[in-house]
Order: structure tokens, then C-alpha cells, then sequence
């Protein structure tokens, strides 16, 4: 399974313009680079979902400027070559560090400091006003995981698509009678799955809430 932008940008938190500005090498290098296809069509992965969730809690305290001269320190300097969703990256707004084993590296500034409380970049979080699912667990009676279908998101318990689901009920399907098409799919979960869905379709290129990048 591979994440469309659209698809991507709703489950990070990240808006359309945010995934193309950093998709793009300033000046210290892009900040994420989809790892599945950088090319049309721009397909990301799962660690690149996580790692997007990570830069927008990063974005909320800091400056796109500091992100990328720490993403370069942690790559040039620091020769730390893996996936950006392996490391955990902290803010307390001067600067920006790589946490491990509760000692902190200033990735700005340079030093070592003790990091008492990391962000759980897993957990729900607002970005402008938007409510940012939990990754692992959209809604409700949706879930997310790599081990099923590569990641789509789901009805819980089963490995029913939820957008199969949500396609059906706006194709005029009563949410009760999801169940005759998949049985394990309740009428509340078939409900889930369109609200996820149209969540979804709110990350669009022209979408009006739209922040800096």
C-alpha cells in the first residue's frame, strides 16, 4: 500500500502546499522525499507518514528555516542516513533535537541535554484549527496498519477498505445495509468510514485552509 499526497496530507496532518514545499531541496536539502515515487504519480510510504506527522509537530513551534538546517545537521554531520520516521525529533521552540535514550543532541546549537517528555507523533493533535486523527486509529471503527493491506486504512477488525466502504454508502447505500455486502462491517463503522472519507477529500490543492509552509 502507498499513499496518494491526498491521502497522505489527511493522515499527517500536512496540507497539499506543505507536502510540495518540502518535497522540494532548499537550500540544506528537502525535508521529506516520498520513498515509494518522487515522480508523478507521488506515491509516500507508511514511515513517510509517520515522519510528515513528526514535521508538522515540529512547524507548530518552529520555523521551516531551523528544520531544515537540523535535518542537515542529523544527515551531514551526524551521518544518520536512516529514514527520518526512525529518529526522534523534539522543539522547544530555540531549537530543535535528536532525542535517544533520554539524552537530547542540539542539532542547531551543538551540545547534549536531558529530554524529559517526548511527543507522541502516533496521537491525535490539532494543526490550524484541524483535528489530526490518531495515525494508528482514524476513527473510531477505523484502523491503520502496515500489516494489513500495507497500511489502508480499514474497519476495525477486519481488512475491509474503508474507502471501498465509504464508496458504496455515497453510491446510496444505507450505512444498515453495509452488512449485506460485508458482514462484519456495522452500520456505525460504514458511518466512520464516509466521515474518514470526506475528511480525506478536504485536502485538496486548492484547499482555503491552507498555512504557511
Amino acid at each position: 500500500m502507498s499513499y496518494e499526497p491526498k491521502l497522505a496530507a489527511a493522515l499527517s496532518g500536512a496540507t497539499m502546499r506543505q507536502l510540495s514545499h518540502w518535497r522540494r531541496a532548499g537550500k540544506n536539502g528537502a525535508v521529506l522525499v516520498p520513498e515509494v515515487s518522487d515522480a508523478r504519480p507521488i506515491l509516500y510510504s507508511f514511515r513517510d507518514v509517520v515522519a510528515l506527522r513528526a514535521c508538522v509537530r515540529l512547524r507548530q513551534e518552529t520555523s521551516l528555516q531551523k528544520i531544515r538546517k537540523a535535518l542537515n545537521t542529523l544527515r551531514e554531520d551526524l551521518g544518520e542516513r536512516e529514514h527520518l520516521s526512525s529518529y526522534a525529533l523534539v522543539t522547544d521552540r530555540d531549537t530543535i533535537y535528536l532525542a535517544e535514550h533520554g539524552q537530547a543532541t542540539d542539532l542547531l546549537r551543538g551540545g547534549n541535554y536531558v529530554i524529559h517528555q517526548l511527543v507522541d507523533v502516533l496521537a491525535p493533535f490539532y494543526q490550524d484549527g484541524r483535528h489530526i486523527p490518531a495515525l494508528l486509529h482514524p476513527r473510531q471503527h477505523l484502523t491503520v496498519e502496515p500489516a494489513v493491506r500495507g497500511g489502508e486504512p480499514v474497519i476495525h477488525g477486519t481488512r475491509v477498505p474503508a474507502a471501498e466502504v465509504a464508496a458504496l454508502v455515497r453510491d446510496g447505500i444505507e450505512p444498515e445495509r453495509i452488512m449485506d455486502f460485508y458482514p462484519g462491517v456495522s452500520a456505525d463503522a460504514a458511518r466512520d468510514a464516509l466521515d474518514f472519507s470526506d475528511y480525506v477529500d478536504s485536502y485538496t490543492d486548492s484547499a482555503p485552509r491552507q498555512v504557511a509552509a
